[in-house]
């Protein structure tokens, strides 16, 4: 399906409000609503999914419109909430379109944080009493007539209807690509941050790029990577699971290593810790200002990570936008006591031979719970 004839659907449904946290598999369509959106729309990316149908309501209380709600199917847990205590017809009764992207598709091969997701994507869908339809890039003109006829049909009678996108289900189109000011790779951070690592310090790194960048560069530094523990999924929750471990480990230092748009999702874990102070642990963001690892579109909200985590009661706090202050402050951090926050401006890039881990989840958790223990 080409983009701008989904926008056109979009536009014969009345809707004119669309938000989402973005997904690989609908790439095409993030970058193309980041982009080139039509001004008649109005397009946001709040913190988590859930958030977008608050957005979604609210729009359409203010203005009678239904509005399009587009994630990950991994997303489609945080929407759970929203959508069976406000949006369902034993409640509100508010109609809005969900476009979700299929990733663990059964079939396909695909990362295992996905795979029982993916099974359970559509049967989810039926739990939830909403209607959807499976598009993919077999998929023809006549057919996806029909789906935005039964699309209409739900919204226009105050219900829900989701389409479900297979990977490669959009075709690809010429996008502009974000780009930040920040001069600091990523990988070198995480270089520098395993480096000065101690012989009992542990790391719990967020899921996406991050993780697969601790892994290798753990692989090269150690020799192994038994001291990490890589969360492929639950994006939001590394900081949580850190907390978490730190608790059953209080003479071993803990390392969280998280992404910007996952600190933004669960923001509110931030204030959680600041007000538990676990004195073992440090708590890294690593902020490029976009959710990179999805496709690079620009989170919709771009705080001072640093500033908030003071605020919020951590017992140190700053922020590093050089290599140099990148030199100067690791492993000084590390070896302060009391809970500490770090932000680390770094730039839109990655390697593109960038691997994933060899070994299947399950026996990473194993290795790294002999490690510890």
């Amino acid at each position: 399906m080409q983009v701008g004839f989904l926008i056109e659907k979009l536009k014969e449904l009345h809707i004119h409000t669309i938000a989402g946290v973005p997904d690989s598999a609908l790439k095409p369509f993030c970058n193309y609503v980041n982009t080139h959106l039509d001004p008649s729309f109005c397009h946001f990316v709040p913190a988590n999914e859930g958030a977008a149908v608050g957005i979604a309501i609210g729009s359409y209380l203010a203005s009678g419109n239904p509005a399009c709600i587009y994630m990950q199917n991994s997303g489609l847990g945080n929407t759970v909430n929203p959508i069976t205590s406000l949006a369902n017809e034993k409640v509100y009764d508010i109609p809005m379109l969900l476009l979700i992207g299929w990733r663990g598709q059964p079939g396909r091969k695909d990362e295992p944080q996905h795979k029982f997701m993916g099974e359970i994507t559509l049967p989810m869908l039926d739990v939830l009493s909403i209607p959807y339809a499976v598009i993919s890039s077999e998929t023809t003109k006549e057919e996806l007539e029909i789906v935005f006829r039964q699309a209409r049909k739900c919204l226009d009678g105050n219900k829900q209807y989701a389409i479900v996108a297979a990977p490669g289900a959009f075709e690809e189109e010429e996008a502009g690509s974000y780009e930040n000011t920040y001069s600091i790779i990523r990988e070198d951070a995480i270089r520098k941050i395993l480096g000065s690592l101690g012989e009992k310090d542990i790391v719990v790194s967020t899921t996406g790029k991050i993780s697969r960048e601790v892994y290798e560069q753990s692989n090269r530094i150690f020799g192994g990577h038994s001291e990490c523990f890589l969360t492929v999924g639950g994006m939001g929750h590394a900081s949580m699971i850190a907390f978490g471990i730190a608790v059953e480990n209080p003479h071993k230092r803990v390392i969280c290593i998280e992404g910007d748009g996952a600190v933004l999702m669960h923001m509110g874990s931030m204030a959680f810790l600041g007000k538990q102070k676990p004195k073992n642990m440090v708590h890294i963001c690593l902020n490029n200002e976009a959710h990179e690892s999805v496709g690079g579109m620009p989170t919709g909200a771009a705080p001072d990570y640093w500033k908030n985590a003071k605020d919020l009661g951590y017992e140190h706090s700053e922020v590093i936008e050089s290599y140099h202050e990148l030199d100067k402050a690791f492993p000084q951090i590390l070896n302060r006591a009391g809970l500490s926050f770090v932000e680390i401006k770094v730039a839109m890039d990655s390697r593109k031979d960038l691997g994933r881990p060899v070994e299947s989840a399950v026996e990473n958790k194993a290795e790294f719970m002999k490690h510890i223990n």
